[in-house]
């Protein structure tokens, strides 16, 4: 089991929700923290939150998934703090509350850039850095929604499938240039109880402004990023966490059309 003591840690996402209590138990276990989002102030408030003892190895780096020419700047500022990082973990994106067809390509596009694009981004340019160590791992915060569907998530679930159909793909062709040596693992949470759906967007581009039923009532975001933690120290390829909603990915699988049926009357918000 991977110990994360002293280990580089790159959360990006990490001024609210998963990724901040993803922060805060890391520093916990000892890790080295750089912390990545748009808003700085809100990434001081997080190291400021962050035990005392870890602040000193806490830094930020405030930076914009959708401006994809400038990751690449980013991803060389992150390794320069520490000499190296040893774990990148793409937590970064924002979610949808809106029908398909009331929702405007251009929200689509968006979700795609945060969620989708701006993930690979930041995977492939540090991916030369983890083949020089022989070392790394990637970890990516996807969702139950990026192994299916659901209504009123059309372009969130889209960006979530895309997210796996790349770094399946990617583990396999990094097994072949490193072994073991770089993993990939992927996190995919069902209703966690954190502000996200505050800023989801609607079909027209604008924020939803409040929390959906089922999100107000999901486990919290503390246990949520323990299970992350355990998952990486174990190396796992996927994990499912969250409630009874994470059955949806095996009723899926083993019970596609019943599961079609059932998922299109299903309380979703």
């Amino acid at each position: 089991m991977t110990k994360l003591q002293n280990k580089v840690v790159w959360i990006t996402g990490a001024s609210s929700g998963i990724g901040e209590a993803l922060a805060y138990a890391m520093a916990k276990e000892g890790a080295r923290l750089i912390l990545s989002a748009r808003r700085k102030e809100e990434l001081e408030r997080v190291k400021g939150n962050c035990i005392a003892a870890a602040q000193a190895n806490v830094h930020i780096l405030p930076l914009d998934l959708t401006q994809t020419e400038t990751l690449r700047l980013s991803t060389e500022a992150a390794i320069q703090i520490f000499g190296h990082v040893d774990i990148l973990v793409n937590n970064g994106g924002i979610s949808q509350r809106s029908f398909a067809k009331d929702t405007v390509l251009d929200v689509d596009r968006r979700i795609m850039e945060v969620n989708y694009f701006g993930a690979i981004a930041l995977t492939k340019n540090i991916l030369s850095h983890f083949l020089k160590r022989k070392s790394g791992h990637l970890v990516t915060v996807s969702s139950v929604t990026g192994k299916f569907g659901t209504p009123y998530r059309s372009g969130y679930a889209a960006s979530k499938h895309a997210l796996h159909g790349f770094f399946d793909s990617l583990r396999a062709e990094l097994w072949k240039d490193a072994g073991d040596a770089i993993t990939v693992t992927m996190i995919c949470p069902g209703f966690i109880h954190t502000p996200i759906t505050l800023a989801a967007v609607t079909g027209d581009g604008s924020p939803l402004g409040k929390m959906d039923d089922a999100q107000y009532k999901g486990k919290p975001a503390d246990w949520c990023a323990e299970k992350i933690i355990s998952a990486i120290k174990k190396k796992k390829n996927e994990v499912y966490i969250g409630g009874i909603e994470t059955l949806g990915v095996k009723f899926k699988r083993f019970f596609p059309n019943w599961f079609a049926n059932y998922i299109r009357k299903a309380k979703v918000r």
